[in-house]
């Protein structure tokens, strides 16, 4: 491994000219063959988009929230939403680099996420939201402390700007952790 492999990780919050590299990190990560090289890929069950130029702009300028950048040794290797509402952060749009999943940086960043929703925002819970055929995906979550909750939220069928569905029975999970 090189020394920009074992580097610190550095988060900042994003800013516009980060738009087109935060697209290609999140679509990489989520969408397409190139999603394969993780395991975060959900190319099995949806096609499209995952976002657009204007819903990364839209999460940047939200009042109450940030979206974080996280480089190490200068690179963007990974990104994540951070939305106060009301007593809790909603934690979104969480997408590391294919090639450097599975090796802890995951794990690193929600805990960096976790510290900020408590030391920014006071937030006494962590909430997400998961396509709930993700069982890989939800048992990382709770093995990081974070409660299946049972409760269900229709996905936006017909809404192109979230992806072209494979299936007729997605719907999301509701993922919660208290600090």
């Amino acid at each position: 491994m090189s020394t920009a492999q074992h580097a610190a990780l550095s988060f900042r919050s994003a800013v516009e000219t980060d738009v087109p590299e935060l697209v290609e990190l999140v679509e990489s990560a989520y969408r397409g063959d190139a999603s394969r090289a993780g395991w975060t890929t959900e190319a099995d069950y949806l096609d499209g988009q995952r976002t657009d130029p204007d819903g990364v702009r839209a999460v940047i300028a939200a009042p109450d929230g940030v979206l974080l950048v996280v480089e190490r040794a200068g690179e963007l290797v990974a990104c994540c939403q951070l939305e106060h509402r009301d007593d809790h952060v909603y934690f979104g749009m969480f997408a590391v680099r294919p090639g450097l999943q599975g090796a802890g940086l995951g794990k690193e960043i929600l805990a960096e996420a976790e510290r900020r929703a408590r030391e920014t925002w006071g937030a006494k819970e962590m909430r997400m939201t998961v396509v709930h055929v993700r069982e890989e995906l939800i048992a990382y979550y709770v093995r990081r402390g974070y409660r299946r909750t049972g409760e269900m939220s229709p996905f936006p069928y017909g809404d192109e700007r979230f992806g072209v569905p494979l299936r007729d029975d997605l719907s999301f999970e509701l993922l919660v952790k208290s600090l």
